[in-house]
């Protein structure tokens, strides 16, 4: 269990179908894990070979700023990452979130 309810889920997956260069999101971190705390940040990393700077920000802003949701959101670009430790905890524990339709992944 991750804590996020339907509505949520609905507004973040609206923010995420507006870039087309997003393949995959996967939930990580303590809500992915299901230790997470009231008021904790959603971790999510960001799958796609097309994800650019401009990609992250647009997401950075529409999940913090636009869409009514009350979590902050911590976004890593999963294709970037260089930390084995970090990438072996998405791995294992990470639970996809959101996944483009015509994903090949």
């Amino acid at each position: 269990m991750n804590g996020l309810i339907d509505r949520d889920l609905h507004y973040i997956h609206k923010a995420l179908e507006k870039y087309p260069e997003i393949d995959r999101v996967i939930l990580y971190g303590s809500r992915a894990l299901g230790n997470y705390k009231m008021g904790s940040d959603v971790d999510l990393a960001i799958v796609g070979e097309m994800v650019s700077r401009k990609t992250m920000v647009g997401v950075n802003d529409d999940l913090n700023e636009v869409y009514p949701l009350p979590y902050m959101f911590d976004l890593v670009h999963y294709d970037q990452l260089s930390n084995e430790d970090l990438i072996k905890h998405i791995d294992k524990y990470g639970e996809e979130l959101y996944r483009k339709h015509d994903a090949y992944v």
